[in-house]
């Protein structure tokens, strides 16, 4: 695919691998990527049932697929929130978007079903690279690495079904606002 040239897989795997290294050896900074984790999976959840609500016909198969997808987001926000709970950390109630960058770049390309898909696949390549990072780790904590363990299967299919819904055209379009929101989170080189 000609968009995989334009970043290197293995070179975005190493940076979350590093990032994951410094991360887990912070325990504030550990708190608030977790907390950050909830708010991206309860947001992803509301913003996929937009995303069928928007573009499919109830009853669809994209409908069911997209309803499908937005309930294992909650479930890994409710997973996520367990562990904020036994950090003893309050779990947000109210999503704050304020601090939303990457999604300011990625979000304005989204006319149609093929285009919403897009940002999603690339989203969820992006936070694959964090959980193939924690999932890997026998030094990550036992609880988180077990829960992103569980959510690592879903992610995969979100990412490949969300590809298959927008097709080439749509991923390449897409790759612009991606890629600036990457570098706006400091994933771009």
């Amino acid at each position: 695919m000609a968009e995989q040239s334009l970043y290197d897989e293995q070179d975005a795997q190493a940076r979350s691998l590093a990032w994951w290294v410094k991360t887990r050896q912070d325990e504030h900074a550990l708190n608030h990527w977790l907390l950050d984790q909830h708010r991206g999976e309860a947001t992803a959840a509301r913003r996929i049932l937009t995303l069928a609500e928007r573009f499919t016909g109830p009853g669809s198969p994209e409908h069911r697929l997209l309803a499908r997808i937005a309930d294992q987001e909650r479930r890994h926000a409710d997973w996520v929130a367990g562990l904020l709970v036994a950090r003893r950390l309050p779990v947000p109630v109210q999503l704050d978007t304020a601090r939303e960058r990457y999604w300011k770049h990625a979000l304005p390309v989204i006319s149609d079903l093929a285009s919403g898909a897009a940002v999603g696949a690339h989203a969820e390549r992006m936070r694959l690279w964090r959980i193939r990072a924690i999932a890997a780790d026998p030094q990550a904590p036992a609880d988180v690495r077990e829960v992103f363990l569980r959510i690592l299967p879903e992610e995969r299919f979100h990412e490949r079904a969300f590809r298959r819904l927008a097709g080439e055209a749509a991923l390449r379009a897409a790759l612009d606002g991606h890629e600036r929101g990457m570098a706006v989170l400091g994933l771009r080189p």
